[in-house]
C-alpha cells in the first residue's frame, strides 16, 4: 500500500471510488491506510463544540468536521474531527481545503488513537505551521492546547485547560472561547 499511496498527490486518492464502512473514522498514517471504530464522547464533544464556534466565527472562517484535508505529502491523509479553515481560503481542483488553509485543529482522543495524536499528527501539524493543534482527551477530562509550530515538527507552546474551564482558541485577529463544561469526562 505504501508505494501505492508515494505516486499519488493525495493520500485521500487511494479511497476516491471506495465505498467506506458507516461508523469508522480512515485517516492514512505513513502511507498505511487506518481505519478506528467512532467512539461515544467524540460525538458528545463535536456536539457541544462545533456551535460554539461557529457561531463566534460568524463569517470569518468556517468550522469542519471529519473533512478530508490534503497535506503536502501522499502519505498522510487526515480528516481532523474539528477544523478551523481561515477567511477566505479557497478549495483545490479536487474540492478539499489543503493544510495552510486551517488556522486550528481539535482532535478528539480515545485510547486507540492517543500515540497517533500525541506523536504522527502533533509533528505533520507542526511541520505544516497549523498554528494551533487541540488535543481533547475525556479520558484525562483534559484540552491540551499546542501553540508557536515550527518546521522540525514540534510546537513551542502547551497548555493543558481542565474540562469546566474555558478553551480559549487565539485565531488570527480574533479568538474563539469554547466552554468545555458541557464535555463528556471520565466516568461521566
Amino acid at each position: 500500500m505504501t508505494t501505492m499511496l508515494m505516486d499519488l498527490s493525495s493520500a485521500w486518492d487511494v479511497l476516491d471510488d471506495v465505498s467506506l464502512p458507516k461508523g469508522y473514522r480512515v485517516e492514512s498514517t505513513d502511507g498505511k491506510i487506518i481505519m478506528t471504530p467512532r467512539g461515544e464522547s467524540r460525538p458528545d464533544v463535536l456536539i457541544e463544540a462545533a456551535p460554539q464556534i461557529k457561531k463566534q466565527l460568524a463569517g470569518h472562517g468556517k468550522a469542519l468536521s471529519d473533512v478530508m484535508i490534503d497535506f503536502p505529502s501522499s502519505l498522510y491523509g487526515y480528516a481532523p474531527h474539528l477544523a478551523i479553515i481561515a477567511p477566505g481560503s479557497e478549495r483545490n481542483r479536487r474540492g478539499r481545503f489543503e493544510w495552510h488553509s486551517l488556522e486550528a485543529v481539535l482532535e478528539i482522543i480515545s485510547l486507540s488513537t492517543r500515540d497517533n495524536d500525541f506523536e504522527k499528527k502533533l509533528r505533520m501539524y507542526a511541520e505544516c505551521a497549523i498554528p494551533l493543534y487541540v488535543i481533547i482527551d475525556p479520558s484525562e477530562n483534559v484540552c491540551t492546547v499546542h501553540s508557536g509550530p515550527a518546521r522540525t515538527g514540534v510546537y513551542a507552546g502547551r497548555e493543558t485547560i481542565p474540562f469546566g474551564e474555558d478553551l480559549v482558541l487565539p485565531l488570527e485577529g480574533r479568538e474563539i472561547i469554547v466552554r468545555t463544561d458541557g464535555f463528556p469526562r471520565s466516568g461521566d
